[in-house]
């Protein structure tokens, strides 16, 4: 009697109070409130496996780490498998999604003038792009659609950027000209990560051209031209890598990159009169007819 009158009970409470306990735990637990894709129990195993074991060992730090992705990034950033798992610890079939998570957890930008500032984030996404790197060039599967639109999303936030007006410009000359002198940004050694990933995902045999093609597109190659404007000439010279590799991989842009090329010729000529790139690629333009 007592089972038929209990079996009848709704069994709704549990499920009710879940995503209140997910919501008052989003900052000790990697992504209970952010995991949206079906690889999010590999995830959550990963990420929470073995915390008992490690806690009273040299795992403790590692566990706070793994936290610092929901912690301190935007949950938006960080839904899916949860991107501080290395690579190696998820099977084949997720390692394109795992991809896509830590590509998004690096489209949040930081200031690096003070270098006091969000150190712990900085080195997080120090990490994860290094991760990137090495596993963009294990050249080990195809990049799926996916992937390709979170790299150039990535990129365009990290790199494309508005340079500060040369102050050197507006300063009165003086006998001791320093105008030939470079500047260097002090986001470099950041930056130099991401170009150097941007560089290896196009020549990537496992980037299709006829798929990326719609994400390099036009305006991602007029922002690339943008960017030579940089006063920092490692920059430059990456600039000038990377524009070399788009123009020999996608065939159908090639006019449209020798127009461009073209139009900064007339702008400097006619109107500007300055470019700090205008020696660098513009220099190089007999390479692109």
């Amino acid at each position: 009697m007592f089972r038929q009158f209990f079996s009848k009970i709704p069994k709704k409470s549990l499920k009710q109070d879940l995503p209140e306990l997910a919501q008052s735990n989003s900052f000790t637990q990697p992504t209970s409130t952010t995991t949206t894709n079906s690889a999010s129990p590999v995830a959550h195993h990963k990420s929470n496996g073995g915390d008992k074991d490690k806690s009273s060992s040299g795992g403790g730090r590692s566990n706070v780490v793994k936290r610092t992705s929901s912690a301190v990034f935007p949950a938006s950033v960080v839904a899916g498998i949860e991107p501080l798992i290395p690579f190696k610890d998820v099977p084949n079939a997720e390692k394109m999604n795992l991809f896509v998570s830590k590509v998004s957890l690096c489209c949040v930008s930081f200031d690096f003038t003070d270098p006091t500032k969000n150190c712990i984030e900085k080195d997080v996404k120090k990490q994860t792009l290094i991760e990137l790197l090495d596993f963009v060039a294990s050249a080990s599967m195809k990049f799926s659609e996916p992937a390709i639109l979170a790299m150039c999303r990535m990129c365009a936030v990290n790199l494309f950027r508005v340079f500060p007006p040369n102050y050197r410009s507006s300063s009165h000359h003086t006998e001791n000209n320093d105008d030939d002198e470079p500047m260097f940004d002090p986001a470099w050694p950041h930056l130099q990560i991401v170009y150097d990933l941007l560089l290896k995902f196009i020549t990537s045999s496992c980037l299709d051209a006829k798929v990326a093609k719609r994400y390099i597109d036009h305006s991602f190659i007029l922002r690339l031209l943008d960017s030579f404007d940089s006063e920092d000439p490692r920059e430059r010279e990456c600039l000038k890598t990377i524009l070399h590799r788009v123009y020999g991989k996608f065939m159908v842009h090639r006019p449209f990159i020798r127009k461009s090329i073209s139009n900064i010729f007339y702008r400097f000529a006619l109107e500007t009169e300055k470019h700090n790139g205008i020696a660098g690629v513009v220099g190089d333009f007999r390479e692109y007819n």
